[in-house]
C-alpha cells in the first residue's frame, strides 16, 4: 500500500535526522540547548504522527516495531507539552531511535529507478 510505504518512509527519515542533529551530542548540551530539544521533539512527533497513520494489517504483520509507544510519545508531546520532560526525550533519542532505525529500514522499499537510470 502506497499509503504505509510513504509513512514508513517518513519515520525512516525523521528518525534519522534525529541521529545525525545529536551525534557527539551531550546530554548536558541537549539539556542546555532549548532550540535543538524542539526540533527533536517536532521529529519524534512526525514519526508518531506517521505510525499512526500506518494500516492496521502493516502494524499487525511486524510486531518487532512498538507502534503503539510510538503512538503515545507522540501523543504526549502534542497533548501534554507542558509536562514534557527532556530527559525522557533525550532517552528516547539514545535507546529508542537507533532499533527504530533498523526495525524500519527493510520495511522501506528501495527507491523506483527512473527512466534515465534505466536506459
Amino acid at each position: 500500500m502506497w499509503r504505509d510505504d510513504a509513512c514508513l518512509l517518513d519515520i525512516l527519515l525523521a528518525s534519522r535526522k534525529i541521529r545525525q542533529f545529536t551525534q557527539g551530542v551531550t546530554w548536558q548540551r541537549f539539556q542546555a540547548d532549548e532550540l535543538m530539544q524542539h526540533g527533536i521533539m517536532r521529529l519524534v512527533q512526525i514519526i508518531g504522527e506517521a505510525a499512526r497513520k500506518i494500516s492496521p494489517e502493516l502494524k499487525q504483520a511486524h510486531p518487532e516495531v512498538p507502534w503503539q509507544q510510538i503512538i503515545g510519545m507522540r501523543h504526549r508531546l502534542v497533548h501534554e507539552y507542558f509536562r514534557i520532560i527532556a530527559a525522557q526525550v533525550w532517552r528516547v533519542v539514545q535507546e529508542d531511535i537507533p532499533p527504530l532505525i533498523s526495525r524500519i529500514e527493510p520495511l522501506v522499499p528501495p527507491d523506483e529507478p527512473t527512466e534515465s537510470e534505466t536506459g
